[in-house]
């Protein structure tokens, strides 16, 4: 695992979207195309926003996967990742080959099938944040380390919810769904490369934890310490703690 830290949010940002546009240029290269995992949330914002200011990639050939989506909550609600993915990554670029979780009815279904697309074929490189409580996607702790399901059904612990509330997408806890579809913890590790994108003073707590603690389901993503390839992209708030 390499960490890298840097000031500020926006320098980390664009440092860590030139090393996404060299893995998805290799993979076109390769194979003219290229097949990505998409992470959401307001620790992403300006990832996305200097990835998709990348013009020198060809978009219609990238193939896009997410890692989650809330059961219960519209399409077009604020707080849907897939809005969020469509408005922040797909209409940006022109991305024409995406999966998304529309987990409105039928979720176990809808789960099953888009895990079978999603093992047609490697994936180059996943993007992932931590959560405040060291989630990894909606892995809350303790976490599912040994399921070799694609995606799962979970239940979101409180901490989970408090941080949606607190980061904007609900008026308040009681509004933000209690269940959600999530890609699992082995099906990320399948990824190739991983890119981890962490800033922000309120994640510092579960940076620590996770970087320097134990591997353990409590700590969920401590896991990504045992993948070959993962490089994790800190801010001066976000590093605070850690002890090297």
């Amino acid at each position: 695992m390499f960490i890298k830290i840097f000031e500020d949010k926006f320098l980390l940002a664009k440092a860590a979207a030139d090393r996404a546009v060299a893995a998805i240029q290799q993979a076109l290269a390769e194979r003219n195309h290229a097949r990505i995992i998409a992470a959401t949330g307001a620790s992403h914002f300006e990832f996305l926003e200097a990835l998709t200011a990348q013009r020198d990639i060809d978009w219609p050939n990238v193939e896009m996967f997410h890692l989650d989506e809330y059961i219960g909550l519209p399409a077009d609600h604020p707080a849907s990742f897939r809005k969020y993915l469509r408005e922040r990554l797909i209409e940006k670029t022109g991305i024409t080959q995406f999966h998304f979780l529309a987990v409105d009815s039928d979720p176990e279904g809808v789960a099953e099938q888009v895990g079978l697309e999603l093992n047609i074929a490697p994936i180059d490189i996943a993007f992932v944040g931590i959560g405040e409580n060291g989630h990894l996607a909606f892995n809350d702790p303790p976490a599912d380390f040994d399921t070799e399901k694609p995606y799962l059904i979970v239940e979101l612990d409180e901490a989970c919810r408090r941080q949606q509330a607190g980061e904007g997408w609900f008026t308040d806890i009681s509004q933000v769904p209690t269940r959600a579809v999530s890609m699992s913890i082995r099906q990320i590790l399948k990824a190739k490369e991983i890119l981890v994108v962490v800033p922000d003073a309120r994640k510092a707590k579960a940076v620590k934890v996770c970087l320097e603690g134990e591997i353990t389901p409590l700590a969920p993503a401590s896991i990504l310490r045992r993948h070959p390839n993962v490089t994790v992209y800190l801010d001066r708030d976000s590093s605070a703690l850690l002890a090297r």
